[in-house]
């Protein structure tokens, strides 16, 4: 069974960095594609960002480009989210997503809470 812990979640202020990580465990780590994804409160679930299974690149939606960074540690079945210049409006759930590409099939992780105060 595969699983997805996420952790690095807290209370930051505006302009500061944190450092989001998620550990997959169950599974075949260096062949999933990994992304983040956030959830504001009242939103829809929205994709941030994605690094492939094999070449490490890395894509970007919307607000998060230039300012959050996405990497993976292959030998520790681990992905990062380093943040950056964040904004109250980063305030929301932030779930890591593993997929599957062979199979099709998303793995989801239960969430980490980011509150960004002004």
């Amino acid at each position: 069974q595969v699983q997805l812990v996420e952790s690095g979640g807290g209370l930051v202020q505006a302009g500061e960095s944190l450092r989001l990580s998620c550990v997959v465990s169950g599974g075949t780590f260096s062949s999933y594609a990994m992304g983040w994804f956030r959830q504001a409160p009242g939103k829809e679930r929205e994709h941030i960002s994605t690094i492939s299974s094999n070449t490490g690149k890395a894509y970007y939606t919307g607000s998060a480009k230039g300012r959050f960074t996405i990497s993976r540690d292959n030998a520790e079945n681990t992905v990062y989210l380093q943040m950056n210049s964040v904004r109250p409006e980063d305030t929301a759930v932030y779930y890591c997503n593993a997929h599957e590409g062979a199979t099709g099939v998303n793995y989801w992780g239960k969430g980490t809470l980011v509150t960004v105060s002004s």
